[in-house]
């Protein structure tokens, strides 16, 4: 019986009250609700609810899903929500962002909304409990000094469950590095955490971070094996920490006597020579100041190993402190250079000479890169060439205007096989060669997942790199072109359809219907080569201004080869609703798999919101992505449609 707007309305109150009281009603009696009111009340409960109730709705088969994706919509917005598909991966994102943002003190309209909720000890050890991720602030924010008092218990949850960590220091300098040494320490050290992400240029706290953590280089900036050195901002900040932390030549000379220590030492700040701040750092100085017995401890400090790096402000300063590190980081499966602007050359063949030392040797276990921006496509092959057992690799690329033209020349090989699995290329430049590509995937028969974004090949044509991947990439199951003019390439499309074993297409952006004779006809074909690929699960056609042609698409669903699509995105494609009136009516004539995924995103439905709202109702049946992203009133957008 279809439920009326003022009954819709009186429901929606009495979750709301059952949210504000839920302390009162008591656990139980809101669990003992029936399955489908519990579902249906979940966006309305709190984060501390949703994470008490949740063990009990599991166990009874019940996802708290819906109630986790209405919160991080609420924190990031719906496109980004969507990011986030499963009830572990919701859930995680939600506390990730919260616990940044209560235990630093930021507030948002959320926090306003629910602070009652949130500003407590028990949310945030609740969020700790369950987040794989932290970042790392300023260390001029004094939270993480609670870390050393009285939240000891924040920081043993954040060690045992924290995997990755964000670090966004921009200096060293200040009294409260010890307190972030420590921190870092504790989770690297003493924790879990494997994955680092540098968001800001910190040249000091990147070889601080490295040292001893994977890679045997020493850098200068250690002006001993257990010391680091930087730059005070100020006299005043220097004075605190001279008196706050004395310091005498006969330390100094008693330490010198000592056995070195495998890591860095901080038993103390004190002023060097030219003014500097200068910290000795040792864990089990740290751990004897920081943790909870005052007692020296005769155990060392165990040593963590960094295999996942992110530098994501790649300065030429931060790759004067990595490119020597990198020959010996062993223990390193994943590194991601990336920055705004481009690389300079040298920097890049800085970085490919010490990735060749690297794989020179059999300790090496690194897999995955990821950099940007480079200055030329050619610089990829050098890297490539530099360290050829990659599986994963992704490149962006922007024709820097200080380049020569064919100032690399790089060899095109095409003898030795490269075990890639995984490409990725984005490319900002008109006047790429695209036999670069060809050539690399020619070498990649293992090819499974390959994404290219921007190539607008001149001298040869998109065909050449269609052509290519159905000849020497059968293997691949994933595959996403997006700003990429593929009119007519039709016919290799439908080639490489029937070539590869494909799970998932992405064609966004493509132009696939631009200069068409017979769009209708095309779209037929099209659909006809889809159906025919029994492993395709998720198929994309965004931003291909489909317009009328997309009722052609509901034939996806018909006869007895019906593909086994369970997602398909076809937003941005100027639907009228009218257009989608009709898709819908053929659609639901077909009667396609149960759990289609349909996604409608920035179709112009306010152009006849009667007419759309009637597609929406036939279309009820299956999961909608809808938004309300397209305002005809946007002249903009008016213009951009009709391009």
């Amino acid at each position: 019986m279809p439920v009326s707007e003022t009954d819709g309305s009186l429901r929606e109150r009495c979750f709301q009250a059952v949210g504000r009281h839920f302390a009162a009603l008591g656990t139980e009696a809101v669990l003992a609700l029936p399955s489908r009111l519990i579902s249906d009340l979940l966006p309305y409960l709190t984060v501390c609810q949703l994470d008490q109730v949740q063990p009990v709705l599991n166990r009874r088969g019940i996802s708290t899903f819906p109630g986790w994706f209405k919160i991080l919509q609420d924190l990031s917005g719906f496109t980004t929500a969507l990011k986030f598909n499963t009830e572990e991966k919701a859930k995680q994102e939600v506390m990730r962002f919260l616990f940044i943002l209560v235990f630093y003190g930021f507030r948002n309209r959320y926090i306003t909304r629910h602070g009652t909720h949130l500003k407590s000890r028990s949310f945030l050890l609740a969020a700790a409990s369950c987040i794989e991720e932290v970042l790392v602030l300023d260390i001029t924010n004094r939270c993480l000094n609670s870390l050393t008092c009285d939240q000891r218990a924040l920081i043993t949850l954040l060690e045992k469950n924290v995997r990755r960590v964000g670090c966004s220091l921009a200096d060293l300098a200040g009294t409260e590095a010890p307190a972030v040494l420590y921190t870092l320490h504790r989770l690297f050290d003493h924790g879990a955490a494997t994955k680092l992400c540098m968001n800001m240029d910190s040249p000091t706290v990147l070889a601080w971070l490295l040292h001893g953590r994977g890679t045997q280089y020493v850098n200068p900036k250690m002006k001993k094996p257990n010391q680091i050195c930087c730059t005070s901002e100020t006299s005043s900040a220097n004075e605190q920490v001279a008196s706050l932390h004395p310091h005498t030549e006969a330390s100094d000379a008693e330490e010198d006597h000592r056995t070195p220590s495998k890591r860095p030492r901080l038993d103390n700040m004190v002023l060097g020579d030219s003014g500097d701040l200068v910290f000795t750092v040792d864990p089990r100085v740290l751990c004897q100041t920081f943790g909870c017995s005052a007692a020296p401890s005769a155990e060392v400090c165990s040593r963590g190993q960094i295999e996942c790096l992110e530098i994501r402000s790649c300065t030429p300063d931060s790759l004067k402190v990595l490119s020597p590190a990198l020959p010996t980081f062993f223990c390193l499966r994943s590194l991601t250079l990336l920055n705004s602007s481009i690389l300079k050359e040298n920097d890049v063949l800085d970085v490919a000479a010490a990735l060749k030392k690297l794989s020179d040797s059999s300790c090496s276990s690194l897999t995955e890169l990821s950099i940007g921006v480079l200055p030329s496509i050619e610089l990829m092959i050098n890297i490539v060439e530099s360290f050829p057992r990659l599986t994963s690799l992704s490149v962006e690329i922007q024709k820097a205007f200080w380049l020569p033209p064919d100032i690399f020349h790089p060899p095109l090989s095409a003898e030795s096989e490269l075990p890639l699995e995984k490409l990725t290329v984005k490319i900002s430049d008109d006047q790429t060669d695209v036999r670069f590509i060809t050539s690399l995937l020619s070498r990649s028969p293992h090819l499974t997942v390959l994404h290219v974004v921007g190539l607008r090949p001149t001298g040869s044509t998109q065909r050449q790199l269609l052509s290519a991947i159905s000849e020497s990439n059968r293997h691949l199951r994933f595959l996403d072109f997006e700003d990429m003019k593929l009119c007519g390439c039709l016919p290799e499309i439908l080639n490489l359809l029937r070539a590869c074993k494909l799970e998932e297409l992405r064609l966004g952006d493509c132009r696939l219907l631009e200069n068409c004779v017979n769009q209708e006809e095309s779209v037929q074909q099209l659909v006809a080569a889809l159906k025919m690929v029994p492993s395709l699960c998720k198929l994309s056609l965004a931003q291909n201004r489909l317009s009328k042609s997309v009722c052609v698409l509901a034939h996806l669903f018909s006869g007895s080869s019906q593909s086994p699509i369970k997602h398909l995105d076809i937003s941005s494609n100027f639907i009228l609703p009218a257009d989608m009136l009709e898709f819908a009516k053929r659609l639901r004539s077909l009667s396609p798999l149960q759990g289609l995924t349909l996604d409608l995103r920035k179709n112009p439905a306010d152009r006849d919101l009667d007419t759309w709202n009637k597609a929406l109702q036939r279309l009820r049946p299956f999961r909608l992505i809808l938004d309300n992203g397209w305002k005809s009133t946007d002249t903009m957008l008016d213009h951009v449609s009709n391009m």
